[in-house]
């Protein structure tokens, strides 16, 4: 067990926290929702289904498991863009998300501190921040391959493959080209 904080070490004001809380989890739910439609229209584009999402959409807002009243908005969205390539590109849930993104990331800051697991709420703030970039951390990914197996890198800055001799323990590994001949 760790340590327990405290309201006198994290001060929280539970009206705004409440507010806060909703305001994620609304934005939570907006991110679900885009990466299973995304799925679906991967699949359909993949298949050539020709799956129409709004309509999907409306469907749910009859069933019993996953009907919301969100879904309104969502088949709304869908249908004033039907090639739209993601939920929260849609300019209104767009503006609905980033009206309370700062509100989601006080609710996930607050849980961090209190040691609160708040996996759903933080992986969903991720895809959206995620989504909204336009370069990502991944090159700490490629350095790290690098690092432990001599994989190489890309860089942003310039183009090629490099490979680091990172410490005094990291030998050369030769010729890249020749390392990178059989990659198609």
């Amino acid at each position: 067990k760790g340590p327990d904080m405290t309201s006198a070490e994290i001060p929280v004001h539970k009206a705004q926290l409440l507010d806060d809380l909703k305001a994620a989890l609304y934005a939570s739910k907006v991110c679900s929702y885009a990466q299973g439609l995304g799925i679906i229209k991967g699949c359909s584009d993949d298949m050539s289904w020709n799956v129409n999402l709004s309509e999907c959409a409306r469907l749910w807002k009859g069933g019993c498991i996953i009907r919301a009243a969100l879904l309104q908005k969502i088949q709304d969205a869908l249908a004033r863009d039907n090639k739209l390539p993601n939920l929260i590109l849609d300019p209104v849930i767009a503006g609905e998300l980033n009206e309370r993104t700062a509100a989601w990331r006080r609710v996930i800051v607050t849980a961090i501190g209190y040691g609160v697991a708040t996996p759903a709420l933080s992986g969903s703030l991720n895809y959206f921040d995620s989504y909204r970039r336009a370069s990502l951390p991944a090159n700490l990914t490629q350095a790290q391959r690098d690092f432990f197996g001599g994989h190489t890198y890309e860089r942003t800055d310039r183009e090629g493959v490099f490979h680091t001799a990172w410490t005094d323990a990291h030998k050369s590994i030769g010729d890249i080209s020749e390392r990178m001949a059989g990659n198609l």
